[in-house]
């Protein structure tokens, strides 16, 4: 993927040339986008499933794993597009998404009468291998790490 002229003033170029916006999967970077990308489409395919098809049964649930696949599609994009701006809005959306996986992951834990069906971050994401808990973690690290490279 070619590097595209970014707008952010952070990597603005010198003498009016347009910046060109540094990758944030280089490395490390690229096993985890691909891990966004795998649980982007789980989360995705599971709640599409879900609201189609049952949604009445459990809509709160179904609506969280909604909500988390958005939350999954946003960083995983972000962290493809790269540049400054969009390492900022990943590591927002990272912070939100642990938050998502605690509130949620106790609520279910405490009152697992409210969830008569799973979400993507129900137990912690115990469904997902615990992934949802771990990737936002990561994710914040990377993206720490990468601050003032891009």
């Amino acid at each position: 993927m070619p590097d595209l002229p970014d707008t952010d003033s952070a990597t603005a170029g010198t003498a009016g040339a347009p910046a060109r916006r540094e990758r944030l999967v280089s490395g490390p970077g690229l096993l985890l986008v691909w891990l966004y990308g795998v649980i982007t489409v789980g989360a995705v395919s599971r709640s599409a499933y879900q609201i189609s098809t049952e949604f009445d049964r459990a809509p709160l649930p179904y609506s969280l794993s909604a909500l988390a696949a958005l939350v999954y599609v946003f960083i995983t994009y972000s962290l493809v597009r790269g540049g400054e701006t969009a390492r900022k809005a990943a590591r927002v959306c990272c912070a939100a998404e642990l938050t998502g996986v605690l509130v949620v992951g106790t609520w279910t834990v405490v009152r697992p009468e409210a969830f008569p069906d799973t979400t993507v971050w129900s137990q912690f994401g115990m469904g997902y291998l615990f992934i949802p808990v771990i990737l936002p973690v990561t994710g914040m690290l990377w993206l720490r790490a990468k601050r003032g490279q891009v």
